[in-house]
């Protein structure tokens, strides 16, 4: 019997909407809003390693996602020159154990989709354009005020509102968010049908210039550059600046260069990062995701380590005697493990600002380990 009959989740990005679907199929009746008047997300691709596969396959829709997005096996590395040198074809690493892919990259609204519809099969109600204006709290509950003037009152509420948590601000919980130093282009344009594993260029203007396959016929391309103001141009600008940049890469990058044309398909953001203290609850309001953790995605590990929350949240409030007892064992069983991956991608964004020639390899090996089992 699960330690609440109802639970609030703010929030419908992957945390909150794996946390939405696990809890009611445990049998808490759930609320989900989102402020976002529709289904959405940004416009770009999403890697997915196989311990976030891992969760999907538990929420009941990994099929669904792998028809629309595409499964990786190993790596290739390139060099930025004219040839595109072929520097090294590594092998999958089995994020999510031997039974899984090591990596599928897909289109991130459509995993969006995929996740909200699941939700609403298992009895999840779900209001678009709806935020949460106050919290109040007591010993057997937490009564809500939500923007369209209507209260409630619930068991527990979960902040799965991404970084800058309006939850966590509701809540007075302090959280340094800074900037890495470096901002990264993203677009969804074709897939050359010879471009089937996941690919990084090194050298050059950027940082990284990478490509993941994301479906049958697209792939998500992206490049890695010091952090600037890009937000000041126009759409057309900022997609001729993408393209121009992406000039110094060759190989996949000069067959569908041509197809970068849509601005709508590009965003720019910076890296940042952030990892609250523990604990991630105050009574019965518990933040997960990105409300908490934040790295840069070197490693990839941000949707992982968000769908890693749901599954550990979900499981513990299913199954714990008391609320209470369910939320302090929460922060226990993902800080250690959380701050271990945010630390890696750290360290990785770190070699490449400093132009160091660091253990990779080394590095998400041992980070793979960690993560390939269960959280």
């Amino acid at each position: 019997m699960p330690a609440v009959d109802t639970a609030l989740v703010v929030g419908g990005g992957a945390a909150g909407a794996a946390t939405a679907i696990l809890l009611a199929d445990a049998g808490v009746a759930v609320d989900l809003v989102e402020a976002q008047p529709e289904v959405s997300a940004l416009g770009s691709g999403i890697t997915l390693q196989g311990n976030a596969l891992r969760v999907l396959r538990r929420l009941g829709v990994l099929e669904e996602c792998a028809a629309l997005g595409y499964e990786c096996s190993g790596l290739l590395v390139r060099a930025a020159d004219p040839a595109a040198t072929v520097l090294a074809q590594l092998p999958d690493l089995r994020f999510g154990g031997p039974d899984l892919p090591g990596t599928m990259g897909m289109y991130r609204p459509d995993l969006a989709r995929v996740l909200m519809a699941r939700a609403d099969e298992v009895g999840v109600t779900t209001r678009f354009a709806t935020t949460v204006d106050a919290l109040d709290q007591d010993a057997d509950g937490v009564d809500v005020r939500f923007s369209n003037g209507t209260t409630r009152r619930y068991g527990l509420v979960v902040g799965a509102d991404g970084v800058r948590s309006a939850t966590r601000r509701l809540l007075d919980v302090p959280l340094d968010t800074r900037a890495v130093g470096m901002g990264a282009w993203r677009m969804v344009a074709p897939r050359p049908e010879d471009v089937t594993t996941a690919q990084l260029f090194f050298g050059g203007p950027c940082y990284i210039a990478g490509i993941t396959p994301t479906g049958p016929d697209t792939a998500y391309w992206f490049l890695v550059e010091d952090a600037q103001d890009r937000a000041s141009r126009t759409p057309d600008e900022q997609l001729d600046a993408f393209r121009e940049l992406s000039r110094a890469y060759h190989g996949p990058w000069d067959e569908v260069r041509e197809r970068f044309d849509d601005p709508a398909r590009l965003n720019y953001t910076w890296f940042e990062t952030h990892l609250l203290d523990a604990p991630w609850h105050r009574g019965r309001v518990v933040l997960v995701g990105d409300a908490v953790h934040v790295c840069p995605p070197t490693i990839a590990q941000g949707a992982a380590a968000a769908l890693e929350d749901a599954e550990v949240l979900g499981d513990l409030v299913a199954t714990d005697d008391t609320l209470d007892d369910a939320l302090t064992a929460f922060t226990a069983r993902r800080y250690d493990r959380v701050r271990t991956v945010v630390e890696a991608s750290l360290q990785m964004a770190q070699w490449n600002l400093d132009h160091v020639q660091g253990d990779v390899p080394g590095l998400t090996r041992r980070i793979a380990e960690l993560v390939a089992q269960p959280a």
